[in-house]
Formats: structure tokens, sequence, C-alpha cells
């Protein structure tokens, strides 16, 4: 009788689950912004202190938080006010992630509810097991030194709450664009670099070709590093399209002109391109990265892209340790050092007048410390062994004569039925000189 293995049948894997939320007004219109383009596979959601703002997204999913703090009204500029809103609707937060595998936040960094409310919303995600990559900007520089200050501190909280953070720093966008650019224009550029961004990485997740990523593998990269990222994008035609999409992204302000590879700890690369991509483009693209980044622990995907034919599309992301654990121990304390104050503008000067400065010889201990204590009977014999007939030295002697003082012992009152207080048969209720037979001067 002939039998046959077979092998038991593979059912269809399950698609990634991933969630895009906008927290606070940059994060609502930037994840308004991914909706409307090929990122419509994931789910969007939205959430906000102010109702009006909340109630003009696109996001099919809402959740208004701190009803009850601030009526709808919004945080203004404040971040406690936003993470104490995120915190009385922590349950709803948790429940608004459930189910995602994946969440991405979106927000801008500097203003009240995102720079408050997004480590509590990363912190929800992640209690419900999905790795967590925020993915936020940081204010212009004419934005003031309060803003720019509250959201340094809003990133260190994120970075101790998410998995990792991507961060796009708004100031190198100026590099990007010429002087006479719109602000429309400035806001358009930054929601493509932060869909860019998420589409790399979705991509490089879910889309199988010649170098597959999975979900597992980016999450063993991320999870509980709490790195701070960068990330950039660069696209190439021709026949030396590889060699000119690195040399892009060597140059782009966003990676500080190629100075963070060499200091990062990780890189994730998403490599994207037609049908006609071969294994010299990615080989190309790829050994040109390692070679600047020898210690990094590389994580590389390639897939194909029907409508990228001819081109190749590469998305990079930066990973390096930050000082999270000390920085966000000196957030956690709240925000309210990120108003404008004189303490931070004169931090350098005082630095560099005290570490700055040659070391002083410390000056000589002045104190004397007091002679030890003598008893009346050590007092005498040493009066005594001096010796001498003078009156002043027996006039000295004369002071030490003591009696014993008339003190009268009174009644205990209505603590006279309670018990002693003993200890080693001692009553310490009774005063000390009265139990040693001290006598009184």
């Amino acid at each position: 009788m002939q039998t046959e293995n077979k092998l038991p049948s593979v059912q269809n894997p399950r698609a990634l689950v991933g969630k895009i939320i906008g927290i606070g007004s940059a994060g609502i219109h930037a994840a308004g912004y991914m909706a409307q383009t090929d990122l419509r596979e994931l789910s969007f959601a939205a959430v906000h202190t102010d109702a009006r703002t909340l109630e003009n997204s696109i996001a099919p999913d809402k959740l208004l938080v701190g009803a009850g703090l601030m009526r709808g009204l919004g945080a203004g500029d404040d971040p406690d006010l936003g993470q104490a809103a995120a915190e009385e609707d922590f349950p709803r937060l948790k429940a608004l992630c459930t189910g995602a595998e994946l969440v991405f936040i979106l927000a801008g960094l500097g203003g009240g509810t995102a720079t408050g409310a997004a480590p509590v919303l990363a912190r929800a995600a992640r209690e419900t097991g999905a790795l967590v990559l925020p993915m936020v900007t940081m204010p212009f520089e004419f934005e003031g030194h309060r803003r720019q200050q509250q959201a340094r501190l809003g990133l260190q909280q994120l970075k101790a709450s998410a998995d990792g953070v991507l961060c796009l720093p708004n100031q190198k966008l100026v590099k990007l664009l010429d002087e006479g650019a719109r602000a429309l224009e400035v806001l358009k550029l930054t929601h493509e670099l932060l869909a860019q961004g998420v589409r790399g990485l979705w991509q490089m997740l879910t889309r199988y070709g010649l170098l597959n990523v999975e979900f597992a593998d980016l999450a063993a990269v991320l999870r509980g590093r709490r790195w701070e990222s960068s990330f950039a994008c660069a696209q190439a035609i021709g026949e030396d399209r590889a060699q000119v999409v690195f040399e892009k992204l060597l140059s782009s302000p966003l990676l500080d002109e190629g100075k963070q590879l060499p200091e990062s700890e990780a890189i994730l690369v998403s490599v994207m391109g037609g049908a006609d991509l071969t294994m010299a483009d990615v080989n190309g693209v790829l050994q040109r990265i390692h070679q600047q980044a020898e210690k990094a622990q590389l994580v590389a995907g390639a897939a194909i892209d029907d409508e990228l034919h001819g081109q190749l599309a590469v998305t990079i992301v930066v990973s390096r340790h930050g000082q999270c654990a000390h920085e966000a121990s000196g957030a956690a304390a709240g925000f309210s050092r990120g108003s404008d104050s004189s303490d931070e503008a004169a931090g350098p000067e005082i630095e560099n007048q005290f570490f700055g400065a040659p070391a002083r010889q410390r000056p000589a201990f002045r104190f004397v410390p007091p002679p030890p204590e003598l008893t009346p009977e050590q007092t005498k014999r040493l009066l005594a062994q001096r010796g001498g007939s003078s009156s002043r030295r027996r006039k000295a002697v004369s002071i030490w004569s003591q009696g014993q003082l008339p003190l009268e012992i009174i009644s205990k009152g209505r603590f006279d039925k309670s018990e002693p207080t003993l200890h080693d048969g001692e009553d310490l209720d009774v005063p000390t000189y009265i139990r040693r037979g001290v006598s009184l001067n």
C-alpha cells in the first residue's frame, strides 16, 4: 500500500494592519494629505482638543480629548493641558489603537495638544501591543525660543514612550526650497516628505520582491530601543540611477549632508523600482550606504512597483541613540520650564564661567572645632594641677561649686494611669537627668 506525504496547506497570509493617527492641528492636516494618496490601505484617525479643527478632519475616526477640562476649545500653547487631556481620555486612546499592529503618529511639536498628548498616545498604543513610530516636525527658528524648548522636551518624552521617533526639523526644509517659496509650498513639502517616509516603510513591509522585510524584522530593530531617527527620500532615472540616488541622499540636509550615516546604529532602506529593477541597482545603493555606515545594523527591502518603470526610488531611515534616559527624566517633571526664562539664556554663560575657567585653589578651612566638654570634677582637677596662689585662680575654682536644684516632680495628669515606656529596664517617661542622677548647674 502506497502512502503519500501531504504537506499542510498554507493559508493566505494575514495582511498587516496599520494605522495613521494625526494628533494636533499639524498632525491632522498631514494625515488628511496622506489619506488622499496611495496610502489609503491604512486606516486614519484624528485626535485633538479643539472640536472645530477635529470636525473639519476627513479622518473617519475622530476623538476629542479633554472635553471635561477644555470643553473642546483647545489646549492653546500649553503642553501641560494637552497631557492632562490625553490622560483624562487614556482608555479611549487605547481603544482607538486596539487592533493595529503598526501605528504611525503624526504630530507637529512645539504647541500644546500634540506636544503634551502625543507621548500619552504613544504609551496607549504600545500597551495594545502595537509597534509605535511617531513622525514629528520641529518648529522653525523664527517661531521663537519657547516653542523650540517645548518641542525638545516633547520629543524627549515621545522617545521615552514610543519605539522610535522619525524627526523632520522644519528649519532644514529651507535648504530644499528657493528663498521666494510660498508658505503653502513649504507646508506641501512637509506633508509630502512625511508621506514618503510612511510610504517607504509601509511598502518595505507589505510589498514582496527581491528582498523581503518582515514585520518581525522591523520590530526587532526598533522595539524597546527608543531611538531618534531621521529619514530622506530620493529618486533617479537612467543607467547610473543607483549612483545618482545615493548622491542625492548623501547631500540631503535631512541627513546633515550625510554626516548622520557614520554615527548611525541602525539603518532601514527601502528600494523601489519598476519591472526593470535589477540586482545591480539594489546592490549599488546598499553597498554605498554600507560603506558610509559600516558599524550600523542594516535592514533593507527591495520591491517592484509597476508605476516606477525606469525609475529607482529609495527611502532611508537613519536611527541613532539619543540622550533619552537623561533628558526624558528632566522633561517628565512637566512642561512648565518651557516658558521663556532667563535661566536657560544665562545657562551657557554660567557654564562657561564655571566649567570654562581654570580651577582655583580652594581656600584654607577656617573652622576650629571647640574643645571637648569636661565634667565639673575634671575641671576642678585641671585647675588644681595648674596650682598657684593668686587670687584670680582661687576665684576661678570657687565658680565651679554646685548644689542640687530644688526641682519638684509633678504629676502626669491624665497620663497617670497609662503604662510606662520601658526600654532596657528604664522608664523613659522619667527625665534622663533624674534617671541617671545628673546634677544640674
